[in-house]
């Protein structure tokens, strides 16, 4: 008898990080400087072409369904449900599920391409949803995913780019681009540097000298979304301080899209500082101090200084607590306990730091205590997360590509 496996197999398999951003927080809209990792942990995207058989199938192992060469079909080991569009077709409003997003990428790529092949895919990711850039991740992976089915080579770059503006255009989200760089740019044991102005950027490599470290990720048991938190808000109180001061210069004000932080010297803000609403000069405060902390950071990484560069991280999350003003009770809680922890260099809030995840640099050999410490100091505060709050240790990897799908059946 012959027994045929259930499990559908590919042609393709996109591996698409989640990130982490270190120094940098909540200046990327406002043309800031950040910097990050890619992490080994993130989204996987297995795909075929549609118009042509899966090697393998879930309803007949021997008859494996066919789409139309224009059609999408996905499917999910996250979210409930399948999605189906044709890609040759205008992209649809926003629906309001997991799908948005590969409306999102084919959207962004409809604007510079004929797309005329669609995929059939199963998606899946590797983290709870919520601080680490998931929704740039699996934008990323349609982007290239959509390309590849349709033969249009994209430099990593490139891909960055319309994940981007597919996240800003389409979903709606005002972010900058250092999550789509993170994930895009990334390389193992490197720190990415991206200026966010002039789109240039460095990929520092891990000094020999500096002592191993890993990222350890701790899910505060909430989810999040970044549409209907304050991240949208910020960003328009950010641009509102940059023309606020402007407009006390008497400088020629552009529209308020066109209006960033980084265009005002620090010089000119501190002269009017006292005269601005103080939510406006927070957000202003936030700027400017996290751009000397990135600067700071960079020299403190290329030297090795790993105590140095974790001080800094944990300045950065003071200042997003105090002058940015996000940050649950819950994020908040596992900052404090952090602060109180042996083993960890620094950590913050990742991602909106509205609810989600918080980062830290850890030393490997003490990651078991680590574990324990930060549980045993959270659920203290917050009992009722005990069966959703998580604790993971990652490593720095290399940006979003193609893997062999050979060893990878969904």
């Amino acid at each position: 008898m012959i027994i045929f496996a259930v499990m559908k197999k590919y042609q393709y398999h996109i591996f698409s990080p989640y990130r982490v951003c270190p120094l940098g927080a909540h200046v990327d809209h406002q043309h800031g400087l950040v910097t990050g990792f890619a992490i080994d942990k993130g989204v996987d995207l297995w795909w075929t072409p549609s118009g042509s058989p899966c090697l393998g199938g879930e309803e007949d192992p021997l008859n494996p369904p066919v789409y139309g060469e224009s059609h999408v079909h996905l499917e999910s080991k996250t979210f409930e449900g399948t999605v189906d569009f044709d890609i040759d077709a205008p992209t649809l409003m926003k629906q309001g599920n997991w799908g948005d997003y590969a409306r999102g990428a084919k959207f962004a790529l409809q604007k510079r391409f004929k797309l005329q092949t669609g995929i059939t895919g199963t998606i899946k990711g590797s983290l709870p949803v919520g601080g680490l850039s998931s929704s740039a991740a699996v934008l990323i992976a349609y982007v290239m995913a959509f390309a590849k089915a349709n033969n249009i080579t994209l430099a990593p770059f490139e891909v960055m780019k319309i994940a981007s503006e597919a996240e800003r255009e389409y979903i709606g989200l005002n972010n900058g681009l250092l999550d789509q760089a993170c994930i895009a740019l990334g390389k193992k044991n490197h720190l990415l540097m991206l200026d966010c102005e002039s789109d240039e950027y460095r990929v520092i490599p891990k000094p020999a000298e500096m002592p191993d470290f890993e990222l350890g990720i701790f899910f505060s048991g909430l989810t999040r979304s970044l549409i209907s938190s304050d991240y949208n808000l910020r960003v328009t109180e950010c641009k509102t301080a940059a023309w606020t001061v402007q407009a006390y210069e008497n400088v020629p004000l552009k529209t308020h899209d066109k209006t960033f932080l980084r265009d005002v010297p620090e010089s000119m803000f501190k002269r009017n500082r006292d005269k601005m609403p103080p939510r406006f000069a927070r957000r202003a405060e936030h700027f400017y101090g996290e751009h000397k902390r990135v600067r700071e950071g960079i020299t403190a990484w290329e030297s090795g200084n790993l105590e140095w560069f974790g001080s800094l991280v944990k300045s950065s999350c003071e200042s997003s607590i105090h002058n940015y003003e996000c940050g649950s009770p819950e994020l908040i809680a596992i900052y404090e306990a952090m602060l109180t922890t042996d083993g960890i260099y620094g950590g913050r809030f990742s991602g909106a730091g509205f609810k989600g995840a918080c980062i830290a640099l850890v030393d490997p050999t003490k990651k078991e205590q680590i574990e324990k410490e930060i549980t045993e100091k959270y659920l203290a505060k917050f009992p009722q997360y005990k069966n959703t709050f998580k604790v993971y240790f990652c490593k720095s990897d290399d940006g979003a590509r193609f893997v062999d799908p050979s060893n990878s059946p969904v």
